[in-house]
């Protein structure tokens, strides 16, 4: 397990020189941008205008702040992410124009490399164990096991404490996240009051 702090991520200019991207890991380690097995990053969006183009490459989006943004696909569909927490899935090579709604926003980006392996994405909500629910019930945070050949976790709300297994909690705030290699069923416990990305790849 390697604990990465938003804090300690570098800006660089995007791929098409018209946004800036903070790498948060990639397969394998600082591979460039033609040649990663998966990589994930966190994008700041300040303008509307293009995506940068990335032939085989499955791409999956996540806004994590700000108003939102429309991505148009030539020909296609629109993805339109409204709310914080939303996603959008849309092939690399696809050309995508991304309409702001209203100024910036921040965005979570997963982009795995087709064939070489699957990536997926789920939103974990998480509350402070013990808030009271329906009819003054309690709620325990919920167990997840964790199976894949890599997963990462990654606050994009709140402040969350991580417990895997039998180890001792780790607390993750936005924008830190937890790369766990071969978890293999392991059991994982979030509390606090945020949300969590689980993202879990498994090579081809």
């Amino acid at each position: 397990m390697t604990l990465i702090r938003g804090a300690d991520l570098v800006a660089t200019p995007w791929k098409n020189g018209g946004g800036v991207t903070r790498e948060i890991v990639a397969f394998p380690q600082s591979a460039k941008l033609d040649g990663f097995v998966w990589r994930v990053s966190i994008a700041d969006v300040a303008q509307s205008g293009p995506f940068s183009r990335f032939d085989g490459i499955d791409r999956t989006l996540v806004l994590l702040s700000g108003a939102g943004m429309l991505l148009d696909e030539a020909n296609g569909p629109t993805h339109a992410l409204k709310e914080p927490l939303e996603i959008a899935r849309f092939a690399g090579e696809t050309a995508i124009d991304a309409r702001l709604v209203d100024g910036a926003t921040r965005d979570f980006n997963l982009m795995v490399r087709r064939g070489a392996a699957t990536g997926e994405v789920e939103v974990w909500q998480a509350q402070a164990e013990g808030a009271a629910g329906a009819a003054g019930a309690t709620d325990a945070a919920p167990i997840h096991h964790l199976s894949a050949d890599v997963v990462l976790l990654f606050c994009a709300a709140g402040s969350l404490e991580v417990t895997l297994g039998a180890t001792a909690p780790v607390t993750l705030t936005i924008d830190d996240t937890l790369h766990i290699e071969a978890p293999a069923a392991l059991a994982c416990k979030a509390r606090g009051e945020g949300a969590l990305l689980a993202i879990r790849l498994h090579y081809a």
